[in-house]
């Protein structure tokens, strides 16, 4: 584990040997990052409720789909570009070096410039818990700790199964972005607002619901079951079948010969 710290840390300095350059990617992810939070107040200038959820509510629900996604990408910084890592080589040079593969292929390419929609994230969680009426116990902040840490692995394994495919394909197919960063923007609402399919689909197929829309109703106090804290644990088990088919592409891999 040292090792892989330490090429995190190389890494991070690589970033930063232009360090302008550096600073002004942090800014404009932090910039960009308010588009998503613009449309949310536009929004909410016009109507009260969105299917029942008030500003504050989906603030936090998007606060806290944008807090994971951050986290969770920064670290799949090699899978989300995993095409380029097979075509230059890196990926051949991995397999044949002791360790495990998939640390090796992350760890010198954590997008540390992340930072600055993370730093965005965190200040509209900030807010948005400033605004609610939510009665903060234990139980409900570990719900919060929950959702972010469960939401983070889970869009991490998004990542790793999209990447996954690049094993066949080569290259990176765009489409599958759907369920990574589409999955960010329109979890910026609870899932329930686009229908009882959809809302099934992210409950039993991809779970993004399990770590977002269930928490967040006991969360705001529309449920008071205390198994609703359980459900962002339950999405990681979508890790482990990611997991499964990444070793099995591996298995299937044959060097492209770059």
């Amino acid at each position: 584990m040292r090792v892989y710290l330490r090429m995190m840390i190389l890494n991070l300095e690589s970033q930063m040997q232009y360090k302008i350059s550096f600073f002004m990617t942090v800014l404009g992810q932090f910039i960009t990052a308010f588009a998503g939070l613009f449309s949310i107040e536009f929004i909410f200038e016009h109507v009260d409720k969105i299917y029942g959820f008030n500003y504050t509510d989906v603030i936090l629900c998007y606060a806290i789909v944008v807090l994971s996604f951050s986290i969770g990408e920064a670290f799949a910084g090699g899978l989300a570009r995993f095409g380029s890592i097979l075509g230059n080589g890196e990926f051949d040079r991995a397999l044949v070096r002791p360790g495990n593969v998939v640390l090796q292929v992350l760890a010198p390419s954590v997008d540390f410039t992340r930072i600055g929609l993370l730093i965005q994230s965190v200040g509209t969680l900030a807010y948005a818990i400033g605004r609610s009426a939510i009665q903060w116990d234990y139980k409900k902040i570990i719900t919060l700790v929950l959702m972010v840490v469960c939401g983070s692995i889970l869009f991490f394994s998004m990542f790793l199964f999209k990447a996954t495919f690049t094993f066949f394909t080569v290259q990176d197919l765009d489409f599958l972005n759907l369920f990574t960063y589409g999955a960010k923007e329109y979890g910026k609402y609870p899932f329930s607002i686009y229908g009882k399919t959809v809302l099934s689909i992210l409950t039993y197929i991809i779970p993004l619901a399990l770590f977002q829309y269930y928490p967040l109703l006991y969360l705001i106090g529309r449920k008071s079951e205390v198994y609703y804290i359980g459900f962002p644990l339950l999405s990681l088990i979508f890790l482990i079948p990611c997991c499964l088919f990444f070793k099995f592409g591996v298995r299937r891999y044959k060097s492209i010969g770059s």
